[in-house]
């Protein structure tokens, strides 16, 4: 379930059960006995499939048995790519959410004027910097395949995604009436948002991770 591109995948990777582990296979996107049906999912610029396998080819990629030390690997990466996506995302609301702040009137004056819209726009700052600086570190060291990785990847992804989802929703926010139409953008991100959350494991999944990853 929930294969992303699923549906119009030339080539999938499945992870399966040998006698010998975790192995990785590889199997062509019209392979007999592979049926895929396309999912009607809440975030709709995220394509997502279910699989079904039914004495499916595949041909082994790699050794045998090796299959979660490799995904172990490929998640991390993953966690920090997806990380990377969610502060860009962040960013653009915020600005999408300071830029209407300035130029919406209300009571004779712009509301980016009124204490409140400007906490909401600075809480909004800080968490994007901080988001983006726990990103770049997650980058870093996936560019170095270092120690640190497993580490920073699940610290990153948590961060990004509590971050990423928070300033959706205060552009929406800050937007008022026209933020929870359809005709306005501010819903996509939303939805992204708390599909990237969700992607990889959740904040809660990653937290319980690092702790895990770094003893305590």
């Amino acid at each position: 379930m929930f294969v992303l591109d699923g549906h119009t995948a030339g080539l999938i990777i499945v992870a399966a059960k040998t006698g010998k582990g975790t192995s990785l296979f590889a199997v062509d996107g019209n392979a007999s006995g592979l049926t895929r049906t396309a999912l009607s999912t809440m975030d709709q610029t995220r394509k997502q499939a279910k699989l079904e396998f039914n004495n499916t080819p595949a041909e082994l990629i790699g050794t045998e048995g090796d299959g979660w030390k490799v995904l172990t690997s490929v998640l991390d990466l993953a966690a920090v790519g997806l990380a990377a996506e969610q502060v860009g995302g962040a960013q653009k609301v915020l600005e999408m959410a300071v830029e209407y702040a300035k130029v919406r009137v209300q009571f004779g004056r712009p509301i980016g004027s009124f204490q409140a819209i400007k906490h909401k726009c600075a809480d909004m700052l800080l968490e994007v910097e901080s988001a983006k600086s726990a990103a770049y570190y997650g980058m870093w060291c996936a560019s170095e395949m270092n120690d640190e990785l497993p580490s920073v990847a699940s610290l990153a992804k948590a961060y990004c995604s509590e971050a990423y989802f928070h300033a959706t929703a205060e552009n929406i926010q800050i937007h008022g009436g026209i933020g929870f139409t359809w005709e306005h953008p501010a819903h996509l991100y939303f939805k992204r948002a708390k599909s990237s959350e969700l992607l990889f494991g959740d904040p809660t999944y990653h937290r319980e991770l690092l702790a895990q990853r770094i003893g305590i």
